[in-house]
């Protein structure tokens, strides 16, 4: 079997071995092209030891010297060289006591995660497979090389990665690997929030992300990443609006979102943990989630902030879980409201609002007329924007500056009030965006509340 590796890789490992160095592709690069995917990067490994490599190479950048990794640079192009290596015991299932760097490139690859990333390349020797990689590939599964309970006990964040890797490949976890993650899925406690957030995100955004959520729950690692999404299987009042389990309509709602934009996958995943504890009787006899929108907004920041996301993502999710509800579907919105509600979630999230919503509606028993709603809200949006109508204070046709001038007035709170006074005008009918009506608008404001500056 002969597969193709840039030029850059193929002079890499040939200036290994004209110095009598062993050297190969390895792991996820090799994997994916044997998938026929284009690799995001290439890993190269090698028996020479981190001072050889820096040596044979003009540019390096000494990556990580303590684990044999050293980044060699070709034609601006970083490439991570790692010496064969094995490891000490791990102490606390994240990284291994000690490295030690080996010559034999079956030591290197029985140290690895799963069978299918333990495979090595070169067009000198071809293919090397000692762990059934490419059965494995063949077969579609994720099989851990040798002893699974141990490869998770040494690093538990193989755990996630195996269910990750399940979901970007549409792969089946074989059986002793998926009970292994069962049985060690409490060692996740001993992983970094950094860590955890990374593989939550790729699961997010990988071919099959309802899958992975669903196999995190039933390896029993939810309980641990997100306890509130957890205590939602199997939690079905009798609420009107629901024909199955909160945690099931979850799943369905990922289900129906095509867009694999990260925030609004996040916003899927946390839309209705807000009903944990909105649950209410209410005086018809029917249970419902009054608020939930806004629970589930608080719930999400306190999530999200204790998986270490940024700030912009945590505010992002808990404003469109916040707004996700559609209300009386039987009122279509004037156009100065929409544009009100354009402002309060921002022209950035407005189409994820949109498709977070529908995706929501089509988990419901009858979601035509709140598609509609849906519909006719975003069109107006689009119809407003195309038309670029003023939505903000930098878009009116006059300024502070000829407030001041026009009436001279001193530069004060006034000025403010004014600027909001004709924006909010405007929003109504955008045909005032004119100076002459503005000063116009901006007199009769002054008449009637005859303000102190």
């Amino acid at each position: 079997m002969r597969i193709f590796i840039p030029e850059d890789v193929n002079f890499i490992i040939d200036k290994f071995y004209k110095n009598n160095f062993d050297a190969f592709i390895v792991g996820g690069c090799l994997r994916d092209l044997l998938l026929n995917i284009n690799p995001k990067d290439y890993d190269i490994t090698t028996s020479a030891k981190p001072e050889d490599t820096i040596s044979l190479f003009s540019k390096t950048i000494p990556t990580g010297i303590k684990h044999g990794t050293v980044t060699v640079v070709i034609n601006n192009n970083n490439y991570e060289v790692t010496t064969f290596r094995t490891e000490g015991d791990y102490l606390d299932n994240r990284h291994p006591s000690r490295v030690d760097f080996v010559t034999d490139i079956k030591d290197d690859l029985s140290r690895r995660d799963f069978t299918v990333n333990a495979l090595a390349y070169n067009d000198k020797l071809g293919l090397i497979d000692y762990f059934n990689g490419i059965d494995d590939l063949n077969n579609k599964i994720i099989r851990c090389v040798g002893d699974a309970d141990k490869r998770f006990k040494e690093d538990a964040l193989r755990m996630l990665r195996a269910i990750r890797f399940s979901c970007q490949l549409e792969f089946e976890i074989e059986r002793k690997t998926y009970r292994a993650i069962i049985n060690n899925a409490d060692l996740i406690k001993n992983i970094s929030k950094e860590r955890i957030r990374d593989e939550l995100c790729k699961i997010l955004i990988s071919r099959a992300p309802s899958k992975g959520i669903k196999l995190l729950q039933k390896t029993g690692l939810l309980e641990f990443i997100i306890p509130e999404l957890n205590l939602l299987v199997n939690y079905s009042p009798l609420s009107i609006k629901h024909n199955r389990d909160v945690f099931g309509h979850t799943l369905k709602v990922i289900d129906n979102i095509k867009n694999n934009n990260l925030i609004l996958m996040l916003s899927a995943l946390l839309h209705d943990v807000g009903k944990l504890n909105t649950l209410t009787l209410e005086a018809d006899g029917i249970y419902r989630f009054p608020k939930h929108n806004i629970e589930g907004s608080i719930m999400s920041k306190r999530i999200l902030k204790d998986l270490k996301f940024d700030n912009y993502t945590v505010n992002s999710v808990s404003k469109l879980i916040e707004h996700h509800l559609v209300l009386k579907v039987n009122y279509m919105p004037t156009r100065y409201e929409i544009k009100k509600y354009l402002l309060e979630i921002g022209e950035n999230l407005i189409y994820l609002l949109f498709e977070l919503q529908k995706a929501d509606i089509k988990a419901l028993d009858n979601p035509a007329p709140f598609i509609k709603k849906v519909d006719y809200i975003r069109d107006t949006v689009s119809d407003i924007l195309s038309n670029e109508e003023p939505l903000y204070i930098k878009d009116l046709n006059i300024n502070g500056e000829d407030l001041i001038k026009f009436f001279n007035i001193p530069r004060c709170k006034l000025i403010g009030d004014i600027l909001n006074y004709l924006l909010d005008e405007t929003l109504k009918n955008p045909n005032l965006n004119n100076k002459e009506s503005l000063l116009n608008l901006s007199k009769t404001f002054l008449d009637s509340k005859k303000p102190d500056c």
